[in-house]
């Protein structure tokens, strides 16, 4: 990858029933999914949930930051930039 992506905060709650997105809050994205916090287990779904909510391959969507933490930095492939304005809008995003 040439050019980085977009980046952007995510609220996670793991072991929250099912994987969903609950929206923007403060320009911070909230989500949930049902894996637990273990062995990098709800960081996988979220980026699978991620991807699928925006329509892109799994590798365009990459765990940036906060690994151990609730809150994430996601990365998205700069081709994907259109796509989480338009599914978000509210969502503070920097380079």
């Amino acid at each position: 990858m040439g050019e980085r992506g977009l980046r952007f905060s995510v609220r996670l709650t793991p072991r929250g029933g099912q994987d969903r997105v609950d929206g923007v809050a403060d320009g911070v994205l909230r989500a949930r999914v049902a894996a637990p916090p273990v062995d990098g287990a709800a960081n996988e779904a979220l980026v699978r949930l991620l991807a699928s909510e925006l329509g892109v391959a799994r590798s365009a969507v990459r765990l940036a930051g906060g690994a151990t933490a609730r809150t994430k930095t996601i990365e998205v492939d700069a081709d994907a930039e259109g796509a989480v304005a338009a599914r978000w809008p509210g969502l503070a995003r920097s380079r």
